[in-house]
């Protein structure tokens, strides 16, 4: 995304300018600050919905089983208590 709006300022080797900077001049958000204001968004939505909905029930859900091998895919329920956690620091 960054090099899509370097390209668009019109930006080059020689002449380069950091990130916040980039989305200052572009008037754009950080891509991981949009996919977490609309995680928010999302769950303010699931929570007008019914207790036995099941988009609802999801916000709480925790897996069960052995995990895969591989690196650890983050659940829903791991990144809203990390969102959390990072908004309370600030």
């Amino acid at each position: 995304m960054n090099g899509c709006l370097r390209k668009i300022l019109n930006t080059h080797w020689p002449d380069t300018i950091s990130n916040s900077l980039l989305w200052a001049r572009t008037n754009q958000l950080p891509a991981e600050e949009e996919i977490r204001k609309r995680r928010w968004k999302w769950i303010e939505h699931t929570l007008w919905n019914s207790s036995n909905c099941i988009t609802r029930q999801v916000l709480t859900w925790n897996s069960e089983g052995r995990r895969k091998r591989e690196r650890p895919k983050n659940a829903l329920r791991r990144e809203i208590e990390a969102d959390k956690k990072r908004m309370n620091n600030n």
